[in-house]
């Protein structure tokens, strides 16, 4: 199982408040907060809900970069 580097590129100000909630739970507090996270469904439909807001890359050996 890979990795997903998430990064907070949008401001969460005006935003519903379930989408604030996710970034929240994302661990995404301001503008260009980055965490990682396992790759796994749970966390693609949190960043689908948001993906208006994050920009996400692939990191660790899923994603063809150096094992």
């Amino acid at each position: 199982m890979g990795q997903l580097r998430i990064t907070l590129r949008r401001s969460l100000v005006g935003r519903p408040r379930r989408q604030r909630a996710v970034a929240y739970a994302l661990g995404l507090r301001r503008i260009d907060d980055t965490v990682t996270r396992g790759d796994s469904p749970t966390i693609r439909g949190m960043v689908a809900k948001v993906q208006h807001l994050v920009e996400v890359r692939p990191t660790g050996p899923a994603a063809g970069g150096p094992q």
